[in-house]
């Protein structure tokens, strides 16, 4: 399908009238009647065509009941619109005067819930060989229209780099992705690949990626004008995860395309910021890599020297992120970036206390903090800040080593992993790391089950307000 956000209204454009439950009776006389033989009442997410004309006159959107208890909810309230992107008879379309909804995320709902994947479906509209429904809606405010397309731009490319499997998606793939999008913006990426990685000194992303047959690189990808704030984006680019030596049961690797999503959403923010070409010096470094098993495959017991120079004692080959991810912390950490931020799909201990939808992240930043909790309760993306709690580091020591790659209790594993983590950085002014599972589970108005971006949008806004375009 196919919706096109539009600021000037068609003069066949027909109305998207907002209900709540209660309200039908503030319908036009033949709406309502039709709402009532249709069953219609308002409920979340309710869609009801009224005929008119020699087709359909209007639609009827159900918002749901209002919930005083979330913070969130006017927004939620918003990004209901998603459904609607399927559902929209051909031709134009505009919200009632009446609707007061943020048009910002009413756009974004609407190109968010007309995603889909279907590289991999013959006839599907990416090959040509089939159209979807062209949708028009206008939404009256040319520069919403422009937030909505760079957010959602943002989003889909995540979406997109997630979704498609190792086989078309393995390190020099997530490396052609990234060249890409930094000929699109007029960036420049350097890439470390195999046994450069030794000459240059990041040892650990070498050590993990070293078994596939796709050598393991790390991608630095540079914007911006060169005395603008540093940014840094870290994103953890693990293409599959066999789990190495220490492999996974075949039930937890189905869904080990998706572990590259940390590198994914950073990708996707990347573009946002390009797009709206904030003043910063945005840099992304994604060690991109497979964790395969073969005859040279690193091993439990290893003991890693990193590029830092401390020691890793290998508790667990299946915690390779973190050991991927501290090579390229401490890489962007040497010019002391204002900002780094790092994001992956890192511990099942943040899934089990928080879910899939609400990303674990941890700083020591109050402002940081302040200012992302801000963001996503205001643009219903949120995510729950986790402590970094020192007492827990004792559970990564080693006996043969400056530390161990994982915990030796079992317990707070997403905090001893961001306590991991954080060994390796030191310059930055500030620093946050998110941990995030990259996959929505179950279909929603503005996503269907598949890859998704977490976190991103509310960075997003954080990072427009420091650093608008000039």
């Amino acid at each position: 399908m196919s919706i096109s956000l539009v600021a000037k209204r068609a003069a066949a454009s027909r109305p998207i009238v907002l209900v709540r439950p209660g309200e039908r009776d503030g319908l036009r006389e033949d709406a309502r009647r039709w709402a009532e033989l249709s069953r219609f009442d308002g409920a979340t997410g309710e869609v009801c065509l009224v005929p008119g004309g020699e087709g359909i006159g209007e639609v009827l959107f159900g918002l749901g009941k209002p919930e005083a208890r979330d913070p969130s909810d006017r927004a939620r309230t918003a990004l209901r619109l998603g459904t609607l992107a399927a559902k929209l008879p051909d031709g134009d379309w505009h919200l009632d005067e009446q609707s007061d909804l943020d048009p910002d995320l009413a756009g974004l709902a609407l190109r968010l819930g007309a995603y889909a994947f279907d590289r991999y479906k013959t006839g599907s509209s990416r090959d040509g060989s089939a159209g979807g429904n062209a949708v028009r809606v206008h939404l009256g405010d040319a520069a919403a229209i422009g937030r909505a397309g760079t957010i959602a731009d943002g989003v889909c490319l995540a979406r997109d780099l997630i979704n498609t499997p190792v086989n078309d998606m393995g390190p020099a793939e997530l490396e052609r992705a990234t060249r890409d999008l930094a000929v699109r913006h007029g960036g420049s990426v350097d890439s470390i690949v195999g046994d450069a990685l030794i000459e240059r000194n990041f040892p650990m992303i070498h050590a993990v990626g070293r078994a596939s047959v796709s050598a393991p690189r790390l991608l630095d990808f540079v914007w911006g004008r060169g005395d603008a704030p540093k940014v840094t984006l870290v994103g953890k680019g693990v293409c599959f995860d066999t789990g190495g030596l220490d492999i996974k049961p075949s039930s937890n690797m189905l869904l080990m395309k998706k572990d590259m999503g940390g590198a994914a959403n950073v990708l996707g923010l990347a573009s946002m910021i390009m797009a709206a070409k904030l003043d910063m010096r945005l840099r992304v470094l994604i060690p991109a890599v497979e964790n395969s098993i073969s005859a040279n495959a690193f091993r439990p017991s290893d003991v890693l020297t990193s590029r830092k120079g401390k020691s890793v004692e290998i508790g667990n080959t299946d915690a390779e992120g973190r050991l991927v991810l501290a090579d390229a912390l401490a890489y962007g950490d040497e010019e002391a970036p204002q900002t780094m931020i790092d994001m992956a799909t890192l511990t099942g201990a943040a899934r089990v206390a928080l879910g899939p939808d609400l990303p674990a992240w941890f700083t020591e930043s109050p402002r940081l903090a302040e200012e992302v909790a801000e963001a996503g309760t205001r643009l219903a993306d949120p995510s729950w800040r986790l402590p970094l709690y020192r007492p827990y580091e004792g559970d990564l020591a080693s006996k043969v080593a400056d530390t161990n790659n994982v915990s030796s209790g079992g317990f707070a594993g997403a905090i001893t992993a961001a306590l991991f983590l954080e060994g390796f950085v030191e310059k930055a002014a500030e620093w946050a790391h998110f941990d995030l599972y990259g996959w929505r589970p179950k279909a929603s108005a503005i996503g269907p089950v598949g890859g998704e971006a977490y976190a991103i949008r509310s960075l997003f806004d954080v990072l427009s307000r420091r650093h608008p375009a000039q």
